[in-house]
C-alpha cells in the first residue's frame, strides 16, 4: 500500500522523492487497515453475543491493533478469530458489503460511525483510547478531497480481495464463501474456501515478519520502535531479524529523515551483526538529529546541545571499545570527558570513568585503582548500576589474579543486596552468570552446577511486556553453555545435546549472544572426536574454533598434532602459545600448556626434563587457587614418579589429587586417574611376596574395573583398550583363564577396530 500512501497524502512534502517536512506533523490517517479497524471496534460496541472471556481477549488485543503496523486482511481477521469468531465474520461480512458495494457504502459507514460516542457506558466514549482513535480517524476522514477519499474506496477493495478470498485455482473471489460452497460453518477461516498461507496464519499482531511499507503514523512508529527496542535488550529471538528490521527502519526514514529514534534503533541493529560503518553512521546521525530537534533541551534546559555533544562521544566510545578499536575509543573518551568537565556534569563523568576502566582493562593493563575509584564515586553520586558494574569488574579482575574464592563471594553478597534493593533484575543474572564461571574456574563443578540451576530457575522481576517473560540476555547464554559442558564432561551428551538445541532455538545464529553456544558446541565435539580416536574430525572442528577464539584454536591445533605423533609442530605451537598467555595474563591456559608440553617430554621419554615443568605449573595453580588444574597437575607430577621408578612416592602423591578429582572432575579424568593408580599399585607390587603380590594385584583389579566403568560413559575405545590390556595380564597372573579370555577378546576386538598411532601404552596418562 505505499503507493496509495505516497499519492495521497505526501506529495506535498516531497520533491523528487525527499522528504521535506515531518510526517509525523499529521497525527494520523485513514487507510484500509485502519478502516478493518473501526469496523472492528463498531461490531465491538454493538455487539450483543460477546461472552465476558472473549471480550477480555479482545480488550487486551485492542492497543497492539491500534498502535501496531498495518497488516493484511488475513492476518486481522485470524487475530480476531483466536479471541472471537463470531465477530471475526461480523468484520469480515461488513468489509465485504462495502468493498462490493459502492463508494456510498464506505460514506455511510463513516457517517453512522459516531453513533456510539453518546454513550458514556460504551468501549467508544469520546475520552477513552477506542474513542480518541475514531476520532482521530473521522477527523483525518473528513479532511480528504473527492479524488483521495474516491482512491481510499479504491485501496480498500483492493486490501479486501488480496490475497484472502482465492478459488479453488487461485483466482480472487468476487463474494466471500457461503455454506453451500465449502459445507462446513463461516466461522471457521481455514474452512472458508480460501487458501491461507502459512505465515499469514502463524502471524500474530506482534509478528512483523511482513513489515509494512508505507509510512506508520506517530503512534504506530514509537509503538514499533519502542517493541524492537525492548525485545533486542531481552528477548533477541522475538525481535525481527536484523535485514527485516534494517528494511523497515529504512522505510521509515524515508518519510521522516529527521526521526532520532530510528537512527538509534538502527545504531542497536547495526551492532547486533558487528556492521561497524551502518552502527557509526546511525550512531552519529542519532545525535545530530537530537541536536536539531532539540530532543534534549527539555529534560536540561539550556545545556541541552553540549548534554547532546558529550554523551554523544561517549557512545561513540563505547562503539569503538566493542569492536576493539582502542586508540579511536581513547580518542572519544577523553573528548567526551573534556566536555563533561566544561559542563559540570558528574554524572556523565562517572560514565566515562567507567568506560576508562573497561578500556584499560581490554588493553590488558591494570584497571584496579580506576575501578576503585569508580565504585566509591558511583557511590557518591548514588548510582547503584554503575556501583554494582565496577563491583563485578573487581570480582572478575580479582578471579583472575587469584583472589581466594571466599572474598569474592562476599563481594557478590553485597551487590546482590544492592540488586534486590533496587531491583536491579538485569544485574542479578549477570551476579549468577559470574558465580557460575568463577565456580566452574576454581574446579567445583558442583557450585557451578547449583548457580547455573538457580539462574535459570529464577523468576525476572523485569515487568512482562510484549510477552516476553524472561530475560534472555547473554548472562542466560553463558549459564546454560557452562551446563552443557558440564554435562558433557559427565558423558551425559544425550543432556548437552538437548541444552545446546535449546540454545539454538533461543539464540539464533543471527543473534549477537550465538557465538557462545557455538564455540560450546564446537569444544564439545571436539573431545568427543579426540576421545573416540577422531583425529582427523578433531583436525576439522579446529578451523571453526579458531575462528571464535584464537587462543583455543591454536590449544586444540597441537593437541591434535600431539596425538598423532607430529611433536615438533606441536611443540612450537605450545611455545607461542605459552608466550602469548603469559603476556595477557591467562593462568588457566598458561597452566594447561605446560600440562601439554609435559606430555611432549613424555613421548620423547624425557621424564626427569618434564619434572619442573609441573613443579612450576603446580606452583601456578595453587597461588591461583585454582584447585582442579592443580590436582590434574599433581596426577602429572604421579606419572613422571612413576616412569622414573619410583611407585611409592607417586601412589602417596595421587591421594592428594584423587579426591577433587572424583568428587569435581571430568569423567574423562576420572579413569585417567583410576587407571594411573592401577598402574602404580601393579609396580609397587612387584617386589612383594607372592601371597602380598597377589592382594595387591586384586587391588589393582578393582581399579581397572573403576576405570573401564568411566571410560566407558564417554565411549573412549582408545582408553577402554589400554584397560583391557592391563585386564587381561592381570588375570593372566591370577590364573583366572576365563577372565583373561575374556578381556583379550574385548582387547582384540577394539585393537581390531582402532588404529594404532605408535604411541606405547606405558608413555601415556
Amino acid at each position: 500500500m505505499a503507493s496509495v500512501h505516497e499519492s495521497l497524502y505526501f506529495n506535498p512534502m516531497m520533491t523528487n522523492g525527499v522528504v521535506h517536512a515531518n510526517v509525523f506533523g499529521i497525527k494520523d490517517w485513514v487507510t484500509p487497515y485502519k478502516i478493518a479497524v473501526l469496523v472492528l471496534l463498531d461490531e465491538m460496541t454493538m455487539s450483543k453475543c460477546i461472552t465476558l472471556l472473549e471480550r477480555r481477549r479482545l480488550n487486551k488485543l485492542i492497543l497492539p491493533l491500534l498502535q501496531g503496523p498495518d497488516m493484511t486482511l488475513a492476518q486481522l481477521l485470524k487475530t480476531v478469530e483466536d479471541c472471537c469468531p463470531q465477530l471475526a465474520y461480523a468484520v469480515r461480512l461488513r468489509l465485504h458489503v462495502m468493498a462490493e458495494g459502492e463508494l456510498k457504502d464506505m460514506e455511510s459507514f463513516f457517517d453512522t460511525l459516531p453513533n456510539p460516542f453518546n454513550e458514556r457506558e460504551s468501549e467508544a466514549y469520546k475520552t477513552s483510547v477506542v474513542g480518541l482513535f475514531m476520532r482521530h480517524m473521522l477527523l483525518a476522514y473528513n479532511k480528504l478531497s473527492f479524488s483521495q477519499v474516491y482512491k481510499l474506496y479504491t485501496a480498500l477493495q483492493q486490501y479486501y480481495h488480496t490475497p484472502y478470498y482465492q478459488d479453488a485455482e487461485g483466482k480472487p473471489r468476487t463474494a466471500p464463501p457461503t455454506a453451500e460452497d465449502t459445507g462446513m460453518d463461516l466461522t471457521n477461516p481455514e474452512d472458508s474456501g480460501g487458501k491461507m498461507e502459512k505465515e499469514e496464519l502463524d502471524s500474530s499482531p506482534g509478528d512483523e515478519d511482513v513489515p509494512s511499507r508505507g509510512p506508520l503514523s506517530q503512534k504506530q512508529a514509537e509503538y514499533f520502535l519502542a517493541r524492537q527496542a525492548y525485545l533486542l535488550k531481552n528477548d533477541e529471538n522475538k525481535a525481527l531479524k536484523p535485514v527485516a528490521l534494517q528494511e523497515e527502519l529504512n522505510n521509515m526514514l524515508k518519510f521522516n529523515p529527521d526521526f532520532a529514534e530510528a537512527h538509534y534503533l538502527s545504531y542497536l541493529n547495526s551492532m547486533r551483526v558487528q556492521d561497524i560503518y551502518i552502527s557509526t553512521h546511525s550512531l552519529l546521525h542519532y545525535f545530530d538529529r537530537l541536536i536539531l530537534t532539540g530532543g534534549d533541551s527539555k529534560s536540561n534546559g539550556d545545556e541541552g546541545y553540549g548534554r547532546s555533544l558529550r554523551y554523544a562521544a561517549l557512545n561513540l566510545a563505547a562503539l569503538h571499545c566493542r569492536f576493539g578499536h582502542y586508540q579511536q575509543a581513547d580518542l572519544a573518551l577523553q573528548e567526551a570527558i573534556r566536555i563533561a568537565q566544561e559542563s559540570n556534569d558528574h554524572v556523565c563523568l562517572q560514565h566515562c570513568l567507567s568506560w576508562l576502566y573497561l578500556l584499560e582493562q581490554m588493553k590488558g593493563s591494570d584497571s584496579t585503582v580506576l575501578t576503585e575509584d569508580s565504585v566509591k564515586m558511583a557511590v557518591h553520586f548514588c548510582l547503584p548500576y554503575l556501583a554494582s558494574l565496577g563491583i563485578q569488574s573487581l570480582v572478575q579482575q580479582g578471579a583472575i589474579g587469584g583472589k581466594t574464592a571466599n572474598k569474592l563471594m562476599d563481594a557478590l553478597k553485597d551487590t546482590d543486596i544492592l540488586h534486590w534493593k533496587h531491583s536491579l533484575s538485569e544485574l542479578i543474572d549477570i551476579s549468577l552468570a559470574q558465580k557460575t564461571a568463577i565456580w566452574r574456574m576454581y574446579g567445583k563443578s558442583t557450585m557451578a552446577l547449583q548457580q547455573a540451576q538457580l539462574l535459570l530457575n529464577m523468576s525476572s522481576l523485569e515487568p512482562v511486556n510484549f510477552g516476553v517473560h524472561q530475560n534472555n540476555t547473554e548472562a542466560f547464554a553463558v549459564a546454560l553453555c557452562h551446563l552443557a559442558e558440564l554435562h558433557a564432561e559427565q558423558g551425559l551428551f544425550g543432556a548437552a545435546s538437548e541444552l545446546l538445541k535449546h540454545l539454538k532455538e533461543r539464540f539464533p545464529p543471527h543473534t549477537q549472544h550465538a557465538k557462545l553456544w557455538m564455540l560450546c558446541d564446537l569444544k564439545i565435539q571436539f573431545e568427543r572426536a579426540m576421545n573416540d580416536g577422531k583425529y582427523h574430525l578433531s583436525d576439522s572442528l579446529v578451523t571453526g574454533i579458531a575462528a571464535l577464539n584464537k587462543t583455543e584454536g591454536l590449544y586444540r591445533k597441537a593437541l591434535v598434532l600431539k596425538a598423532q605423533n607430529q611433536t615438533t609442530e606441536a611443540y612450537k605451537i605450545l611455545q607461542r602459545l605459552l608466550l602469548y598467555c603469559e603476556k595477557s595474563k591467562c593462568t588457566e591456559m598458561v597452566i594447561r600448556v605446560m600440562l601439554s608440553i609435559a606430555e611432549l617430554y613424555w613421548q620423547s621419554s624425557c621424564y626427569a626434563t618434564a619434572l619442573p615443568l609441573l613443579l612450576q605449573a603446580l606452583a601456578l595453580a595453587r597461588q591461583f587457587h585454582l584447585q582442579y588444574l592443580a590436582s590434574e597437575t599433581i596426577l602429572h607430577l604421579a606419572f613422571s614418579q612413576l616412569m622414573l621408578g619410583i611407585p611409592e612416592q607417586a601412589l602417596n602423591i595421587l591421594h592428594m589429587a584423587i579426591e577433587p578429582i572424583l568428587a569435581h572432575g571430568a569423567v574423562m579424568d576420572k579413569g585417567r586417574a583410576m587407571l594411573l593408580v592401577a598402574k602404580c599399585q601393579i609396580a609397587i607390587s612387584a617386589p612383594e611376596s607372592p601371597k602380598r603380590k597377589h592382594q595387591a594385584l586384586e587391588v589393582a583389579v578393582q581399579s581397572l574395573d573403576e576405570a573401564r566403568e568411566y571410560f566407558g560413559k564417554v565411549d573412549c575405545k582408545e582408553r577402554l583398550r589400554d584397560v583391557y590390556y592391563l585386564q587381561a595380564r592381570l588375570y593372566n597372573s591370577l590364573g583366572k583363564t576365563a577372565e583373561r579370555n575374556k578381556c583379550s577378546m574385548l582387547f582384540r576386538q577394539l585393537n581390531q577396530e582402532l588404529p594404532s598411532h605408535g604411541v606405547p601404552l606405558i608413555t601415556r596418562l
